[in-house]
């Protein structure tokens, strides 16, 4: 989400929209022969091993999250929010902001939605079947899209009349140019710069009626805890938590459906542990980047100050150095430290909150319905560094 550059565009090797589609050929390459490389297109290094993308995201002292910290850095101006948060914050202040919503993202506190997410969950697929013909229905538009957007308005206190659209200001906003060759980068940056001013504006006038009106929400939360933040931190803030709070756990549902297919394996229980295995083989997130602080070798390749660096979680999570039949989805893995959610500091905040509900949403579908892949050919997400398909076409019959 940086327009330091890496985020923006995919390298040559994942320029296709295949190519993004299944890119672990090209990772498992890139471990064997480069698993750190200077890539001059995109201006940055790549990282492909385990060992390394896990010790990069866990040197805060020497790797900074912050894109500004990149020499040559130019912000675009739907970005001036995102940058104000505890995504691209280093310590301290990273977790001072963090400590501002953390007790509604631990496992305690998102164990108390799972009546409202299986009910969700219900009323989404009764819908879906209604329209149904022949049982067939697009899973992405009809539960993985619907559901986190429907639960992260509910925490954060907005009506729920209001999804769709935030549906589509998140999807705007990590959207990238690269995928098969189409698209425009300025007509891209226009969109995002007006998704990003919209949604701001949604969130400046939410604010303004929490001051006025305080309620039971993460909303009113982030208001009352405002001491040290401007006006663009508490938009950042609450722009974040939308687009984090959904954009995971739409791509892991279904992530997690075409590794069914793949393993030909219907779960109707032990979902906590396939879920897991899901974000291993294909996780949602598949990079991050970090800047360099100072100058540091890395696998024997000289980094410099201020050089940014993909670490790509995806090719981590596939390294046979770390994980036995790394290329094969294993149901019942364990251990599994992958690094699906990334690691250390910055590990993902909403991290229980996509696995309940992912590992409810599949726990209903299953429990109800016989699930029949009825794709012939998949179309990836426009992200890169998001992974997921813009549909996923499957057959529900009652059981």
């Amino acid at each position: 989400m940086s327009s330091a550059g890496p985020l923006q565009t995919f390298p040559d090797a994942l320029s296709s929209r295949d190519a993004w589609l299944d890119p672990f050929d090209w990772y498992a390459e890139m471990r064997a022969t480069s698993p750190v490389r200077r890539d001059p297109d995109r201006g940055c290094w790549d990282v492909f091993s385990y060992a390394d993308v896990k010790a990069v995201l866990g040197d805060d002292e020497t790797f900074s999250t912050d894109p500004r910290n990149a020499t040559g850095f130019q912000a675009r101006g739907e970005e001036a929010f995102m940058l104000e948060t505890m995504l691209f914050q280093d310590p301290p202040k990273h977790d001072r902001t963090r400590d501002v919503v953390d007790e509604f993202f631990r496992p305690s506190a998102v164990k108390s939605l799972e009546p409202f997410v299986e009910a969700e969950t219900n009323r989404l697929l009764d819908e879906a079947m209604a329209d149904a013909d022949g049982g067939e229905v697009d899973l992405v538009e009809a539960l993985a899209y619907p559901i986190p957007v429907i639960v992260i308005a509910k925490m954060l206190g907005v009506p729920a009349e209001d999804r769709a659209q935030f549906k589509q200001w998140s999807d705007t906003i990590v959207e990238g140019t690269a995928g098969d060759g189409e698209g425009d980068a300025e007509a891209l940056q226009q969109r995002q710069m007006e998704a990003g001013m919209e949604l701001a504006n949604y969130f400046r006038d939410l604010i303004a009626d929490r001051r006025d009106d305080p309620r039971e929400d993460l909303v009113t939360r982030i208001v009352q805890a405002d001491a040290d933040m401007t006006e663009t931190e508490l938009l950042g803030f609450c722009m974040l938590l939308l687009v984090a709070g959904n954009v995971t756990t739409t791509n892991l549902v279904a992530n997690t459906v075409r590794c069914f297919a793949d393993a030909d394996h219907w779960p109707r229980s032990g979902l906590e542990t396939t879920v897991e295995e899901a974000l291993r083989y294909r996780s949602p997130v598949q990079a991050m980047t970090r800047v360099a602080r100072e100058d540091v070798t890395l696998a024997g390749q000289r980094v410099e100050e201020g050089d940014t660096l993909v670490c790509w979680l995806g090719s981590a999570n596939r390294d046979g150095a770390q994980f036995a039949d790394a290329d094969a989805f294993v149901p019942d893995r364990r251990p599994n430290q992958h690094l699906g959610f990334g690691y250390g500091t910055h590990y993902c905040l909403g991290a229980p909150l996509a696995r309940l509900e992912a590992t409810v949403a599949l726990r209903e579908l299953l429990g109800r319905f016989e699930v029949t892949p009825a794709w012939d050919e998949l179309r990836p997400v426009r992200s890169s560094f998001i992974y997921g398909v813009e549909s996923l076409p499957v057959r529900l019959t009652e059981r």
